[in-house]
């Protein structure tokens, strides 16, 4: 029988019979750039690898990477949390430009010999910045008003704090330090960690891609672990709520979009009017 009279028999067209597969040369590609990746940030899921890649210039269909990752075993299981009914919350708003509200908290560690140590992350809420990744075996309110004032004098100065009930943030000393610059401490409610969402997200990445992937034997490594993360964080780590882009890239967009005044040392502008404005 001749292929002709076989196509009509079967009903099917001819170029489903000459049909060849194209071989895949870039599969090999992708599994290499999802291979680095994961090596090096296994906490991250597909979108910020995918969106990564882009911002790396790497225009590959999100459906072929997919494919790959998921060949790979790449998949990471989300543990979902038991639902629970509504709580009365204070509403976590995104301010509208820079230095209007930072979060502050303490995370703690060990050390391979057994010796605690704490960190100090301080991140500014507009683009979820990490500004402040302090390490050390004790963090007094001292030492918080040391490294506030460094990251003043190269930053600018916050209209507002957003702090937990800790020791440390409820003392007097930093009480007044705060009220000499006019900066106002926002304390959560006790037992209420979800009103400071955005410090309990970045302290969720920082404790799975760190704290809980290395064991470091000195502070010195912790805290140099913690300075090469935090540069990865500000200006490669993609974030959803940011567009899946990274903070520094974020900020720089919106700086030239917004019509919002330029920030200078000597100008002193009352953020505070015109975030009560937006809100309301």
């Amino acid at each position: 029988m001749s292929l002709r009279q076989a196509f009509k028999l079967f009903d099917i067209r001819p170029s489903v019979y000459y049909y060849r597969a194209k071989p895949k040369t870039e599969d090999q590609v992708i599994r290499n750039k999802l291979g680095e990746l994961a090596s090096v940030n296994h906490r991250w899921g597909f979108w910020m690898m995918h969106y990564h890649l882009r911002n790396c210039n790497h225009l590959w269909n999100h459906k072929r990477v997919y494919r790959i990752y998921t060949e790979m075993g790449l998949n990471l299981r989300r543990k979902r949390k038991k639902r629970l009914p509504a709580r009365i919350m204070e509403p976590l708003l995104q301010p509208i430009y820079p230095n209007i509200t930072w979060s502050m908290d303490f995370m703690h560690d060990t050390l391979s010999n057994g010796i605690n140590f704490r960190s100090l992350n301080i991140i500014d809420d507009y683009n979820r910045e990490a500004l402040c990744l302090t390490i050390d075996t004790s963090l007094t309110s001292k030492r918080v008003i040391r490294e506030l004032d460094k990251l003043i004098a190269w930053r600018g100065q916050p209209t507002r704090i957003r702090v937990y009930n800790g020791p440390e943030f409820i003392a007097e000393v930093l009480n007044k330090w705060a009220g000499d610059r006019n900066i106002e401490l926002k304390f959560i409610e006790k037992g209420k960690p979800h009103q400071n969402g955005f410090m309990e997200r970045f302290n969720r990445s920082f404790r799975e891609e760190v704290l809980d992937a290395y064991q470091f034997t000195r502070l010195n490594e912790a805290q140099l672990m913690a300075n090469a993360w935090m540069w990865i964080y500000n200006n490669q780590r993609p974030h959803q709520s940011l567009g899946y882009k990274p903070p520094t890239v974020f900020l720089k967009e919106h700086q030239k979009t917004e019509a919002f005044p330029t920030m200078q040392k000597d100008e002193h502008i009352e953020w505070k009017s015109l975030v009560l404005t937006a809100t309301n």
